[in-house]
């Protein structure tokens, strides 16, 4: 989505040849010390071993047969040759994340586990199975080729179905634009909190992983303790909605607003959203104080990154102005940038989590991709407009939200430092997407008397798909109230570790900001916004 160029790749190859060619006293020594790992491995001396950690030799084949404990021991040389050899060249920080950034992915790819050939474990599949692993596995490669454009599953899509096992909550779509639809949930307690929570959901995702399953919603979370829950749920845009931008979306997100007043009858609204529903999140309520506006109740910030360092992930160090300029020209040209094309890029992030260990399972062993309804929500992305991705790409580059009126958005000069809503900021300690250091760092952006940041242990959506009842969950909070401090590692000193889920202390920190408790009503939506279809509504079936 930020424009990784394929002249970026090439050329930060370049600079690993260019520094190897410069210094060949310092290229024979690393040859050297590898050349006497190689020796030590064919006379059966070496002591080179797998983290044991690492799931893909964990096969007991790995440490007790001859040829593949080699095999390993080659690979694992060649990786600690790499490590080596990058470690002593002359680099500066951003030349050195680059060149780690893409030795990793050349040295994951040439695992032996990634080939039948050295594999134990689908070879012993291959014979126990009669030859069948490799005839289905096969058959998962052509279907991949033909349905999922080449790239490997993830997940097995059939056991799931939107509406009866997927984002059950009951409800109804109360409003419905070119753009969106505004999901009204049922309430399922006699009283509800006066003040409605509205939710933003990624545009580049579809609104239901906040209605995963029963045991995963946050939704009915919500609904569980009192609050009124409204979610949009975005069109997935075709190349002829292209031209949706971040003025659209505001606009359409102050739309959605104004519905849930009406229904409710609240002056304030709260909001929360994740990830980049919450960059949209941050824009709306510099608009709304622009505006002066008093609408914007307490607002929930999950797993998002408001701003953002070149190196708060390797692929940044990729990333590079003539990159963005050409992922610009390619948006323009054809109107959108495709869900399964950003998936993609998303997964190359962590290949051998999210591509090689899907090609051992799916090709090597024959197996069929698990069936987990957070990767079935994951492979269902949407689209992105061209004009929204330019608007992000303008975010990422002149890091406006942390100016004061300099960058001009949705009409008006994004200031977070007017917006004095309460703040609850939401991180995940294993976040490779928007990393929690990162996502610290929105604490000193806004203008609010009252900020809460609170870390789970845990990645990107598992950090907030976090219920209740997980026995190895827990969160890190502050042990004093007070704004957090503007280094990351004096709040990270004055924490407290907190068994179990952040749901509860979230919801009794939204309860609070909520107003008083009045009678539930008695049906979604109103006279003016009448329920046409149920939850979670037509635009997530929506495909292009």
């Amino acid at each position: 989505m930020i424009g990784l160029a394929r002249e970026d790749f090439i050329g930060a190859i370049a600079l690993l040849l260019r520094e190897t060619a410069s210094d060949p006293a310092r290229s024979m020594k690393h040859a050297r010390s590898m050349g006497e790992d190689m020796i030590k491995i064919m006379t059966g001396k070496s002591d080179l071993a797998p983290d044991p950690k690492d799931k893909r030799f964990k096969d007991p084949a790995w440490q007790y047969n001859p040829f593949f404990r080699a095999g390993a021991q080659y690979y694992l040389a060649v990786q600690k040759g790499m490590a080596n050899w990058l470690n002593d060249l002359d680099l500066d920080e951003l030349e050195r994340d680059r060149a780690n950034f893409i030795s990793n992915i050349i040295i994951d790819s040439l695992a032996p586990t990634n080939t039948l050939a050295g594999n134990p474990t689908a070879q012993k599949r291959v014979i126990d199975s009669g030859g069948m692993s490799l005839v289905k596995g096969l058959k998962n490669a052509y279907d991949d080729i033909l349905h999922n454009k080449g790239m490997v599953s993830q997940v097995d899509k059939r056991p799931f179905k939107l509406g009866e096992n997927i984002a059950t909550s009951k409800g109804s779509v109360v409003l419905r634009t070119e753009m969106m639809e505004l999901v009204h949930y049922a309430p399922t307690t006699d009283e509800v909190y006066a003040i409605p929570q509205l939710t933003i959901p990624p545009q580049i995702n579809k609104m239901y992983i906040n209605d995963l399953s029963p045991d995963k919603s946050v939704v009915k979370w919500q609904l569980d303790n009192g609050i009124q829950t409204f979610v949009i749920s975005w069109r997935n845009p075709s190349k002829d909605q292209g031209i949706w931008g971040m003025a659209e979306y505001i606009r359409s997100c102050r739309e959605a607003m104004d519905a849930v007043a009406a229904i409710t009858g609240s002056r304030k609204v709260n909001v929360s959203a994740g990830c980049s529903g919450g960059q949209t999140a941050a824009i709306l309520a510099s608009k709304l104080a622009s505006d002066k506006q008093t609408s914007l109740g307490a607002l929930t910030l999950m797993v998002c990154v408001l701003h953002p360092k070149q190196n708060d992930i390797e692929a940044g160090s990729l990333v590079s102005e003539n990159g963005m300029q050409l992922a610009r020209r390619r948006a323009a040209k054809q109107g959108v940038i495709e869900g399964d094309s950003l998936a993609r890029g998303f997964a190359w992030l962590r290949p051998n989590d999210l591509i090689w260990n899907y090609v051992i399972n799916n090709y090597l062993l024959g197996e069929d991709p698990p069936a987990f309804d957070v990767l079935f929500w994951n492979a269902d992305a949407t689209n992105l407009s061209a004009s929204l991705m330019g608007d992000f790409l303008t975010i990422f580059e002149t890091l406006a939200f942390t100016k004061k009126g300099e960058v001009e958005m949705a009409d008006h000069k994004i200031d977070l430092t007017k917006v004095t809503s309460d703040l609850f900021i939401l991180g995940g300690v294993t976040d490779h997407i928007t990393p929690w250091r990162a996502c610290y760092r929105s604490t000193q952006l806004f203008g609010s008397k009252d900020v809460t940041f609170v870390l789970s242990q845990a990645g990107h959506m598992q950090a907030i798909l976090n219920p209740p009842g997980n026995p190895k969950a827990k969160f890190f909070k502050s042990k004093k109230p007070g704004l957090p401090p503007a280094d990351v590692d004096d709040w990270l000193a004055g924490t407290e570790e907190v068994a179990g889920s952040w749901w509860p202390y979230w919801i009794e920190w939204l309860q609070a900001r909520s107003g008083k408790k009045v009678a539930a009503p008695e049906a979604v939506g109103n006279a003016t916004f009448k329920p046409l279809d149920p939850a979670p509504g037509r635009y997530v079936l929506e495909e292009h």
